[in-house]
């Protein structure tokens, strides 16, 4: 069956890719207000600058999908429509909250805050813990490239992602989305919208289930070690009291119970008929080697919750719109982890079976957050646009992170105090409770100098105030719950604040109604932060230096050109050229000794680079997309290691293609037909300063086909991710901690609307 699915998908996926990402209009009202998605002179309407704007209008770099695109791309997940997005890219980690993204060389690190603002129906997501999730009932997505903290605040150097779920509607429908896969995966979406009373109270109500037993097999124990169970819902309640206000409440949750860290220590020679290391290899620290067995002797555990609520309430006043956006969220995460055979002090004994030596991780996460954004839009018909606002954000964070010893007993998890069990004697327990208060003010005004000029201004204050509370049971303990020494100062409080005004200055010339010119000039910063106290003099007993109690916070400064125009049609094209100086980049450091994870700035980073996209109607029903991305960087300074000057930075592909073809045709005068092919390449990229070693490219071809009801009613389809089964690693870490991609995945689905 695997085989027969891959060689039809492959039949039209094979050297191409991607699909044209922007095949209709995006019809919205004012923020994440959308309506319809229809072809209306082929105009693409877009909400970048806080406004409705057609995208040949606006002067940023920019990739759309409308809900079409989403449903013909089978986009599922953040990695989904990140694939077909030229110059990012995405990875998924060890559990459902450690994933990283890369925009223009913008990356994030583990345990830093991402370089991308993350906005889900007009709320801007506080967390990075809660950007992976299902996706599902969605309007539109939109990827913005380039710095965007003028209108986006701190934490948006790389872009911003524009995310807006499907609106309540006055009339009564829905649908439900059965499907079944590979990895013993199955799953259910649906969705149930209509009128509560006529014109005045409308709801829409959205779900989606999936359970998979996983793709990675765990020798020793004979059980999958990527399993996932995944329950998410929403509700959306749209009150219109007149015709000059409208009040959107909308509440969402994410449960997930899945696997957790999926690791191989390159290091550990691995006998596979015992699972236990034979032999360390200190030398082997190789980016292309993958391995997708697992030897640990307890499957890790990954439960997260996530609990959003949101209140939107919008005014009309005639010469402007007043909108105010109140928000909570709440993320609770706990996951447990063997360690074996992943720590570098482990020794060598073929007896026991799982020595003394072994050791279990826990961690733990909660983080609770109000956020408040009011906004004064002007309308869009005048020569002068402009917006005024304010955002206030509160954040509570607690994270605690223990080793203990592993006699066999299974895993204990280890919350916001150390639990002595001798089952799993504590050794470590490193935690602190942080407080985050920021506020912000911002503006953005454009002006129509000519016809075909538009001047256009924005700017944006952030102030981030940190406080660092070190609980006070932080410490080692001997395994029979004494405490025998202090790690970092248990009971301090630490205290930092971070702040910038973010410019942007920004030029458009439209010589005719059919192109764009721009020019932009801006700068940004992502908010610093603390690693957990005492790390620092933990990394610098293990020979790795300059780290400190507080990261400093990250700037950057960047200069852009660009271009978009309509070739006729559904045709068009777009490019930028685009240079940022970076200082204070957050470099991850994982000391497997002691289990200890830091950061570490870069002083300063030169990132320089150019993109292209073009989509084309190439016959009727035949729809292409390219796109391609060259990113070049250099580390220019770097205090803790002056030596790597010269040296690429980490974590950035030097290129990503993005290409692809659909083809959607009537079978008889029911039913249509489609077929497409998706292909991704992420260019060759070193995971370290030192640039010890890089990940080869890697080509990633996904396939989808069907059949529909041509009056909507119905669909069957069969997709597949990574068809061609690439091999690699989608993430390592320095010292060999690799985490493999996954494999090729298969999945049919039958969708009934009404």
């Amino acid at each position: 069956m695997k085989k027969l699915l891959r060689t039809t998908l492959a039949t039209t996926a094979l050297g191409i890719g991607g699909i044209l990402t922007v095949p209709s209009a995006i019809a919205q009202d004012a923020g994440y207000e959308a309506t319809e998605s229809a072809f209306d002179d082929n105009v693409i309407v877009v909400t970048a600058r806080g406004r409705n704007e057609s995208l040949l209008d606006v002067p940023i770099s920019e990739t759309v999908f409308d809900a079409q695109a989403i449903a013909d791309a089978n986009i599922q997940r953040v990695d989904d429509f990140i694939a077909l997005t030229t110059g990012v890219t995405f990875s998924n980690s060890q559990d459902a909250g450690t994933n990283f993204i890369s925009i223009r060389g913008l990356s994030q690190t583990r345990n830093g805050e991402p370089p991308v603002a993350v906005v889900v129906d007009d709320v801007l997501q506080s967390n990075a813990r809660s950007f992976d999730q299902p996706l599902f009932d969605l309007e539109s997505v939109e990827v913005l490239r380039g710095p965007q903290g003028a209108l986006y605040g701190r934490n948006a150097t790389g872009g911003a992602i524009i995310i807006n779920t499907k609106m309540p509607s006055n009339d009564f429908g829905g649908y439900v989305n059965l499907h079944a896969g590979t990895g013993d995966e199955y799953g259910a979406e649906m969705s149930v919208s209509g009128p509560i009373i006529d014109d005045k109270i409308l709801f829409r109500v959205s779900g989606k289930y999936v359970d998979r037993g996983g793709y990675f097999d765990n020798v020793f124990l004979g059980k999958k070690a990527d399993y996932l169970e995944d329950i998410a819902l929403r509700a959306h309640l749209r009150i219109l009291p007149s015709d000059m206000v409208t009040i959107d409440l909308r509440g969402s949750l994410v449960r997930t119970d899945a696997g957790s860290l999926n690791f191989t220590y390159q290091p550990a020679i691995i006998d596979p008929a015992t699972g236990l290391p034979t032999a360390f290899d200190f030398s082997i620290n190789d980016a292309n080697l993958v391995a997708r067995d697992f030897y640990a002797n307890n499957l890790g555990l990954d439960n997260r919750d996530i609990d959003q609520l949101s209140l939107r309430v919008n005014f009309d006043l005639g010469f402007a719109d007043l909108k105010f956006v109140s928000a909570y969220d709440k993320i609770t995460q706990s996951t447990g982890s063997d360690q074996f055979p992943y720590s570098a002090a482990s020794q060598i004994t073929p007896s026991p079976a799982f020595p003394f030596f072994d050791a279990t991780q826990s961690q733990y996460f909660d983080i609770e957050t109000f956020s408040q954004e009011v906004r004064l839009t002007s309308k869009s018909d005048t020569a002068f646009r402009w917006m005024v606002g304010g955002y206030y954000l509160d954040t509570s964070r607690f994270v605690s992170s223990s080793i203990m010893s592993d006699l066999e007993q299974g895993i204990i998890r280890i919350t916001r105090e150390p639990v002595f069990n001798p089952s799993n004697p504590l050794t470590s327990f490193i935690a602190d409770d942080n407080n985050n208060e920021a506020w912000a003010l911002f503006f953005n005004a454009a002006y129509d100098l000519t016809d075909r000029l538009e001047l256009s201004v924005a700017g944006r204050y952030d102030r981030d105030k940190r406080v660092q509370n070190v609980d006070p049971g932080q410490g080692a303990y001997d395994g029979a719950g004494n405490f025998i020494a202090a790690v970092g100062q248990p009971g301090a409080t630490n205290r930092a604040t971070f702040d910038l005004f973010q410019p942007k200055v920004t030029l458009r010339y439209q010589p005719s109604d059919a192109a764009t010119f721009y020019a932009s000039w801006g700068k940004g910063f992502r908010s610093g932060q603390f690693n957990q106290n005492g790390v620092g003099a933990i990394a610098a007993g293990a020979g790795v230096n300059g780290v400190a109690d507080v990261l400093d916070q990250e700037e950057t400064e960047t200069m852009e050109a660009g271009f978009r125009a309509k070739l006729g049609g559904r045709s068009s094209i777009s490019g930028a050229v685009y240079k940022t100086d970076l200082s204070n980049a957050p470099y991850f450091v994982f000391i497997g000794a002691v289990s200890a994870q830091v950061l570490v700035p870069i002083d300063e980073i030169d990132i320089f680079g150019v993109e292209f996209e073009g989509s084309a109607e190439l016959a009727d029903g035949l729809t292409a997309y390219l796109g391609f991305s060259i990113t070049d960087s250099k580390i220019k300074q770097y205090s803790v290691n002056p030596a790597l000057v010269g040296n690429k930075a980490p974590y950035i592909a030097n290129n990503t293609i993005n290409a692809g073809i659909q083809y959607r045709t009537d079978i008889s005068s029911s039913l249509g037909f489609f077929i497409r092919g998706d292909f991704e390449n992420r260019g060759r990229q070193f995971w370290d300063p030192e640039n010890s070693s890089a990940r080869s490219a890697i080509q990633l071809v996904n396939g989808r086909v069907g059949l529909e009801d041509l009056d909507g009613r119905w669909s069957f389809t069969i997709s597949g991710t990574n068809i061609f089964d690439e091999v690699y690693n989608s993430e390592l870490v320095t010292g060999g901690y690799a985490h493999a991609g996954q494999p090729d995945a298969f999945r049919a689905a039958l969708r009934f609307n009404f």
